[in-house]
């Protein structure tokens, strides 16, 4: 009898055994640690290559156009090639060695853009240097045609490469495996932000507690507890995992965050740790050795400087451009606004720009003349996030304004304000002055910089954010924008536009 019940009390842990054993084999064949990021770091430099030498072809033509232009000699087939192939091999050398293809900027925030501009213009700088040194025919024409065309064929290129990315990763692949080993309410933290968000490319598989007390069977939002943190390097290794993210407690002490590198070094895991910091982005971390401790520095924003200069340069010239490009189409939509219902082309409405002043925004109409003031509107149901007022079905909107809306359209006459200095391409969404009347102390870090025609706001979701998601992403913007990552944003400005999405 004493055996019969000892196979009984075993049979539970026998059956976890073996429900653990077959999510680890299914975790392994559908991660494959590792196999998708050799694939695509081969394919991303094979194009690449691609991209540089038609580059260097392209420059060449007009390197040889110059030259005969005036019925001289053009360079010698020996000495296009000698130019064309160190031009391509350096270049790719160069993308190379600025990590142009670490896995862990793909995909996500403009890093990657950013090296693969700074292996750029360095190589250039190199280039132009030795011409001064080595002159040779033409020289100066096929770099001056080479870097331009170079630089934006691989920016594009990559572009298409993470476009293609975020398509896997909504569907589940490419993603990279994460154990995660914290408390639980730690790793809960990392499940949520990881799994929920596909386009982080990362999924948590499997967390490991500090603690031993493991409860059989035990799921953290969907994810299993598959031991403690003394297993944690052999489950790493038996799940597959291609890294394992730590987030401090009192137990995780360095000297155990040491031995688990130690444990996960053989097998090829990379370990990271997980801070608590929330919406600093890279660039303003910097991490400091200081004899046997790591000091993390965050630098403070700043909002006023050279890049700030950079960016109202940008902002005047791209708006500029922009202007005399789509003024036929501003005339077009303009006159449609007058043609199609009664009332002006322009609807004009005060806003808070910088510090808090006030200023005029421009739109073109897309509402009945005196909507502003419909009482029983404003009072009816309301389909926003309970700051801004939006509805889905607004009454007071025109036929024609009803397409402006969804397609963006009616902000096109906020070019003038970019113009005029009160607002940037790029930036915080502009607030009503009733809005900031209500903001918290950290809402009115928005006031900070020039509010935008376009932001993370809008390439986000629009209206379909909640308040607290909105005032967050606008935050962090303030804090952490980069030239490269406004251009990222006005890349998926115009995805967001022909989307519709959240506009209303």
């Amino acid at each position: 009898m004493a055996i019969f019940e000892l196979d009984a009390r075993r049979a539970p842990r026998r059956r976890l055994a073996a429900a653990r054993a077959a999510y680890l084999r299914e975790v392994r064949e559908r991660f494959r640690s590792g196999a998708w990021q050799v694939r695509y770091r081969r394919r991303l430099a094979q194009s690449d290559a691609v991209v540089v030498l038609v580059t260097a072809l392209t420059a060449d033509l007009a390197r040889v156009a110059v030259l005969t232009r005036d019925g001289g000699l053009g360079p010698s087939t020996a000495d296009r090639v000698v130019l064309v192939g160190v031009l391509a091999v350096a270049w790719s050398l160069a993308l190379s060695l600025s990590r142009a293809y670490d896995i862990r900027v793909y995909g996500s925030g403009p890093t990657e853009y950013q090296r693969v501009f700074d292996a750029s213009w360095k190589l250039f700088s190199l280039l132009a240097l030795m011409t001064l040194l080595l002159p040779r025919p033409g020289l100066r024409a096929f770099l001056l045609v080479a870097f331009p065309l170079g630089v934006v064929a691989l920016l594009l290129e990559r572009w298409v490469w993470r476009a293609l990315l975020h398509k896997r990763r909504a569907s589940g692949a490419c993603t990279t495996s994460v154990l995660a080993i914290g408390l639980r309410d730690q790793a809960e933290r990392l499940v949520r932000e990881m799994n929920e968000r596909p386009g982080s490319g990362y999924q948590v598989i499997g967390v490991c507690v500090p603690t031993a007390d493991v409860l059989p069977g035990e799921r953290i939002l969907g994810v299993p507890v598959l031991g403690d943190l003394r297993t944690a390097g052999t489950i790493a290794a038996e799940v597959g995992a291609d890294c394992v993210a730590v987030s401090g407690s009192d137990r995780i002490t360095a000297d155990v965050v040491r031995r688990l590198g130690w444990e996960l070094e053989p097998v090829g895991v990379d370990l990271m740790l997980a801070t608590e910091l929330a919406d600093v982005a890279g660039p303003r971390i910097t991490v400091t050795p200081a004899q046997s401790v790591a000091l993390l520095h965050v630098d403070a924003p700043r909002f006023a400087g050279p890049k700030y200069v950079v960016k109202t340069v940008i902002d005047w010239v791209g708006a500029a451009i922009l202007t005399a490009v789509l003024l036929p189409a501003l005339a077009l939509v303009g006159l449609t606004v007058v043609l199609s219902s009664p009332g002006g082309m322009f609807y004009t409405q005060h806003r808070v720009g910088r510090g808090g002043s006030t200023f005029p925004m421009i739109k073109f109409r897309t509402m009945r003349p005196g909507a502003d003031r419909e009482a029983d509107v404003l009072t009816a149901a309301d389909d926003g996030n309970g700051v801004l007022f939006k509805r889905r079905d607004d009454p007071r909107l025109t036929p024609v304004g009803r397409v402006l809306r969804r397609y963006s359209l009616d902000e096109l006459p906020q070019l003038f304000n970019v113009l005029a200095g009160h607002m940037s391409l790029v930036g915080p969404r502009p607030p009503l002055p009733h809005e900031v009347s209500r903001y918290e102390a950290r809402m009115l870090r928005r006031l900070l910089v020039k509010p935008g025609i376009t932001g993370l706001w809008q390439v986000g979701g629009r209206s379909d954010l909640s308040w607290e998601e909105s005032v967050r992403l606008d935050v962090y913007y303030v804090e952490n924008w980069t030239p490269f990552g406004d251009l990222l944003i006005l890349a998926r400005t115009a995805k967001a536009v022909l989307s519709g999405r959240g506009a209303y």
